[in-house]
C-alpha cells in the first residue's frame, strides 16, 4: 500500500472509530437552555421503539431504517451481536403499539463475513436485503484494520430465518473502491449501485455498480474514479439516488474548484459507459457533506452539509436548475447560529406529507445530543426552522446522535435512529408524529 493510501485509510479508520465508538456528549444546564430561538414542541410526539445494547443486541445503528411490504422495519447496527460487529435486525409493530425486535444476523470477523455495517438497507421485489459492510470480508487487513468491506445480500428462507450471502468483497487493488460508508440503490433490473470512501485508481474514492451473474455471481463494474486534481469530487461518504430520467446524483465530502466538496451526476452512454459531471461546487456557504440529497422534481435538489456557513455547524441547502444557466444553490438554514439549535447534520432532507423538511443534526440541541428539525416553507421562498425534538435528555433515557436519515410511512410518521445513549447506552430506534 502507498503512503498516500495509508494516511486516507488511517483517517477513514478514525472516522470510522468516531462514529462508532463516540462517547455521549456532556449535558447543558446553561441559562442558553431557556433562550432557544425557536421553542420545542411537544415531546408526546416522539417515541422509542426499541433500545439498542442489552445483552447480544446491535449497538450503534448508524444507517437509516427501511420498511418492507407488510410494514416492518429492518435495520443495521454498526456495532454489538453476537459477535460485537454489527447486526441486520427486524422490528414488528405488536397490537399494543409496542415493537418487537429479531436478529437476522450477526455479522462476524472470520475472514469471510464483512463487519461493521454503517449505512442503511434496501429490498428487491423478491423481498432480498442488501446492504454494506465498511469493514471486513476476504481482502485481509489491507484497508481498515479488518478489511476493505463487503457488499451483502440478506434472504429469507421458507422455514423461516434468513441466509447471508457476500456478494462482493472490496479489495485494495489499484482498480477496486473500498471503505463503502453508505447503502445502495437498486435499479428496475436488479442491478445495485453505491460509493466507496476510498480505493480505485486515484485513491479517491469510486461509484460502482454490481450485477447479477448466471450462477448467482455478482459483477463489479467501477463507473467513475473520483480526483484530487481541482475539479473533481473526492471522497464520497454518501450513497447515490436516481433522478427521474435514470441519471445517478451524489455528493462528495471534499474536492471540487473549492475544496469544501460537490454534487455530481452520472450519465449512462450509448456505449454503457457513464460521464460524471460536477454540478455544484461548495463553498464557505457550506461545505463537507456526509450526507446524500433529495429530489423534488428533477430540477430542484435539497440537502445539508455538515460544516460551513455563518457559523461553520453546517446548513440545509437547495440547488434549482434552470436550462443554460445550471445549478443555483440558496442556504435555507444555517446551523448553530441561535442558542439551542443543532449543529453539524450528517444526513439528508425528508418531505412531509405537508411538503415541510425534516432532518436531523449529529450535536447541538437542548441537551447537546443533535436534533430533530422542521424547516417551514413560507412566502417569498424563506424558510423557517423549529426544533420539535432534542435528543440526550437523561430525565427520558432518550439516546442521542441521530445518524440515519429519517423516513416516512403511509400515514406521513417519521422514523429515524440515533447511535448513542439511552437504557442500554445502544442508541435507539424512534418514530415522530409531525
Amino acid at each position: 500500500m502507498s503512503a498516500t493510501s495509508r494516511k486516507r485509510v488511517n483517517r477513514a479508520s478514525s472516522i470510522l472509530r468516531g462514529r462508532i465508538m463516540r462517547s455521549k456528549r456532556p449535558l447543558l444546564f446553561a441559562f442558553a437552555i431557556l433562550t432557544l430561538a425557536t421553542p420545542l414542541m411537544a415531546e408526546s410526539k416522539y417515541k422509542v421503539l426499541h433500545m439498542f445494547g442489552q445483552g447480544t443486541d446491535g449497538s450503534a445503528p448508524l444507517g437509516s431504517v427501511v420498511f418492507d411490504a407488510s410494514g416492518n422495519l429492518y435495520g443495521a447496527t454498526g456495532g454489538g451481536g453476537a459477535h460485537g460487529y454489527g447486526t441486520v435486525f427486524e422490528l414488528v409493530p405488536n397490537a399494543n403499539g409496542t415493537w418487537s425486535e429479531a436478529l437476522l444476523h450477526s455479522f462476524d470477523n472470520n475472514g469471510q463475513d464483512g463487519i461493521g455495517p454503517t449505512g442503511g438497507l434496501i429490498f428487491d421485489s423478491a423481498g432480498n436485503v442488501y446492504g454494506t459492510t465498511v469493514e471486513g470480508g476476504k481482502s485481509g487487513t489491507h484497508c481498515l484494520s479488518l478489511g476493505c468491506g463487503t457488499v451483502f445480500e440478506l434472504s429469507p428462507q421458507a422455514g423461516g430465518g434468513w441466509t447471508e450471502k457476500v456478494l462482493h468483497d472490496f479489495k485494495d487493488n489499484g482498480e477496486d473502491g473500498y471503505i463503502p460508508y453508505a447503502g445502495l440503490v437498486i435499479d428496475a433490473a436488479g442491478n445495485l449501485y453505491g460509493t466507496t470512501w476510498s480505493g480505485g485508481a486515484d485513491l479517491w474514492g469510486t461509484v460502482f455498480e454490481l450485477t447479477p451473474q448466471a450462477g448467482g455471481v455478482w459483477a463489479e463494474k467501477i463507473l467513475h474514479n473520483f480526483k484530487d486534481n481541482g475539479e473533481d469530487g473526492s471522497s464520497p461518504f454518501a450513497g447515490l439516488v436516481f433522478n427521474g430520467t435514470g441519471d445517478l446524483y451524489g455528493t462528495t465530502w471534499i474536492g471540487g474548484s473549492f475544496g469544501g466538496g460537490t454534487v455530481f451526476e452520472l450519465t449512462p452512454t450509448a456505449k454503457g459507459g457513464w460521464t460524471e459531471k460536477v454540478v455544484y461546487n461548495f463553498n464557505d456557504e457550506g461545505s463537507a457533506t456526509f450526507a446524500g440529497i433529495t429530489f423534488d422534481g428533477d430540477d430542484v435538489i435539497y440537502g445539508t452539509t455538515t460544516y460551513g456557513g455563518i457559523s461553520n455547524a453546517g446548513t440545509a441547502f437547495q440547488l434549482t436548475h434552470k436550462a443554460g444557466t445550471g445549478w443555483t444553490e440558496k442556504v435555507l438554514h444555517d446551523f448553530g447560529d441561535a442558542s439551542g439549535d443543532g449543529t453539524h447534520p450528517s444526513v439528508g432532507l425528508t418531505f412531509a406529507a405537508s411538503g415541510d423538511l425534516y432532518g436531523t443534526t449529529e450535536q447541538g440541541g437542548q441537551w447537546e445530543g443533535g436534533t430533530l428539525f422542521h424547516l417551514t416553507r413560507g412566502s417569498g421562498g424563506r424558510w423557517t426552522e423549529t426544533i420539535p425534538h432534542s435528543f440526550g435528555q437523561q430525565a427520558d433515557d432518550d439516546a442521542n446522535t441521530p445518524d440515519g436519515s429519517l423516513i416516512s410511512d403511509h400515514a406521513g410518521n417519521l422514523y429515524g435512529t440515533a447511535s448513542k445513549g439511552g437504557t442500554y447506552n445502544g442508541g435507539n430506534v424512534f418514530e415522530f408524529t409531525p
